[in-house]
């Protein structure tokens, strides 16, 4: 196991660790805000989906805590790798040349790690209930024998204060993933010139849908576009 520690702790091993790490979890953020979206189909449409995940039993957990530990690791390899990259230069760059990058790779450990925290936060409100609503405090509201998510998704980002922070940390994943998507395929060796210029596009394109995709929910939500147990209006 050596081989392996030392192969991490390396400036390419940490590239190579951030690069499939990462692939894994944006891989999760695109299906994650598929599922998400069948908000705009209505309460059945949610709940339906809902179950489907809570009949997966402890594979769901699995998977859960799976991708945790997957976004623990990247944030700890991204750390890492900005760690070695000052210690390997330790004169810093001229101003022209910090000019010319771009706001989200020089926050690539800023936004990663507030997206991580932003997760537990998300997990401690939606999946364990810890931070509740007044609304659904107690328990979670029943339709059809299902566990009604619909509505408590509904009146969660009814909050302006739960809405505003998820809106806030999909800013922030959008700036991360800017460069981290255009990023990846370097790290993969993808670095083609004739791939080169489709990762630079895919980057912030991949963003913006993503950003757009997951706000359209908190606003809709806000606006009363859709409302607990009526679906969209």
């Amino acid at each position: 196991m050596k081989w392996l520690s030392a192969f991490a702790r390396s400036s390419i091993g940490a590239k190579i660790i951030m690069a499939v790490t990462g692939l894994l979890l944006f891989g999760f953020v695109i299906g994650h805000m598929l599922g998400n979206l069948q908000m705009f189909l209505g309460q059945d449409a949610v709940n339906k989906y809902a179950a489907s995940l809570k009949d997966l039993g402890a594979l769901l957990w699995v998977v859960r805590i799976g991708l945790l530990l997957i976004a623990v690791v990247h944030v700890i390899s991204g750390i890492r790798l900005a760690r070695l990259n000052r210690s390997a230069r330790p004169v810093p760059y001229q101003k022209n040349a910090k000019v010319q990058a771009s706001l989200g790779s020089v926050t690539m450990v800023q936004t990663g790690v507030l997206v991580l925290a932003f997760v537990v936060y998300h997990l401690l409100h939606f999946t364990f209930g810890v931070v509740q609503h007044d609304s659904y405090a107690g328990s979670l509201p029943l339709d059809q024998g299902r566990h009604d998510v619909f509505s408590m998704t509904v009146i969660g980002f009814q909050s302006w204060l739960v809405s505003g922070s998820y809106i806030v940390a999909m800013l922030l994943l959008g700036l991360h993933l800017s460069h981290g998507v255009t990023s990846l395929f370097q790290s993969i060796g993808l670095d083609h010139p004739r791939i080169a210029p489709l990762a630079a596009r895919l980057g912030p394109i991949s963003a913006l849908i993503i950003v757009v995709g997951n706000c359209s929910m908190p606003i809709a939500c806000l606006l009363g576009l859709v409302q607990p147990g009526a679906g969209v209006s």
